[in-house]
């Protein structure tokens, strides 16, 4: 089981926060963590300082009714789920998050995609977190399946030779395998390599090579790349029901073609910055996935990343 502690539910009290509670409630019963639920709200205009209070009042009363519909449909008790509620009203809310994170020590943040009717992609607040956040983001879709219907999938990439890359790979299979083990039991690994023989060798190079040679050429790299995500899978210690997605692809084509068509529920994948960048820049891979994936997300960033964000 992994060291989840403290989740950081952040809500905007402004849509519909049961997708979001019944995920954070799911992962808190499973681990046993605390949560604590965050009301991120604009801060109030000048001139409407005196409503400040009743503001507050009337979010926090709406916040804790969502908890008790939330806490109702998966039939928790008070016990068994421990958590306490906080308004932080004022500008920048992303920020304020990753402050609290900093700060608080919190393990995973949790957080309604923004926009209650966005299907696809993710808008600036979440993409804020999904940048700068060092704990784990999970951004909620509703799931209209039972917890024990619902499908996990993980993207991982076995061309990973420096260390904190191999290590967020290893965390991407470890965190999907608990996920999936609490809900369908079978996880989804997905991995794309990038061997476009024929873009580069067939139509570009006069090579003198037959098209045989090329397509064995093209077996070798593809059984290199498999083995490659079978040690990786052996490595992470994983096991139960495992169904592999391995092809030729783009993943930021393939990855949201595969969620539609398997109809996944969570993605797990990584988001890796670009060093010397100021603010964090993810690789144009994850973002380009990012911008098309229709589920809910857990994205992890590698253990040495450094939030530009300070406490």
């Amino acid at each position: 089981m992994l060291n989840i502690h403290k989740i950081l539910y952040v809500s905007h009290a402004a849509d519909d926060e049961s997708s979001g509670l019944l995920q954070a409630f799911g992962v808190a019963r499973n681990t046993g963590a605390v949560i604590k639920v965050l009301l991120v709200c604009p801060s109030v205009p000048e001139g409407f300082e005196e409503f400040i209070a009743l503001c507050e009042e009337a979010l926090l009363k709406r916040v804790r009714s969502e908890i008790e519909s939330a806490q109702k449909r998966m039939n928790l008790n008070e016990d068994q789920v421990k958590l306490e509620i906080e308004c932080d009203c004022g500008p920048r809310p992303a920020e304020r998050v990753i402050r609290r994170v900093l700060s608080d020590g919190y393990d995973l943040v949790v957080k309604n995609v923004e926009g209650h009717n966005q299907r696809k992609g993710f808008k600036a607040i979440d993409m804020e977190l999904l940048r700068k956040c060092p704990c784990p983001v999970w951004l909620c879709r509703p799931i209209e399946r039972p917890q024990k219907e619902i499908r996990v999938a993980v993207a991982v990439d076995p061309e990973c030779g420096a260390a904190g890359t191999y290590d967020l790979a290893i965390r991407l299979l470890r965190w999907a395998r608990m996920l999936a083990d609490s809900c369908s039991g079978t996880l989804h690994i997905v991995s794309c390599w990038d061997f476009d023989v024929d873009e580069y060798l067939r139509r570009h190079f006069p090579l003198n090579a037959t098209e045989e040679e090329l397509d064995e050429a093209t077996e070798v790299a593809r059984s290199r790349h498999h083995s490659k995500l079978e040690v990786l899978i052996r490595a992470s210690n994983i096991g139960g029901d495992l169904q592999l997605h391995h092809v030729i692809a783009r993943p930021d084509n393939y990855i949201p073609l595969l969620i539609e068509e398997e109809s996944l529920d969570l993605l797990v994948m990584g988001t890796v910055g670009r060093a010397g960048i100021p603010g964090f820049i993810m690789g144009n891979t994850a973002e380009n996935i990012l911008q098309k994936v229709s589920c809910s997300l857990l994205a992890l960033k590698p253990s040495d990343f450094a939030s530009p964000i300070k406490v």
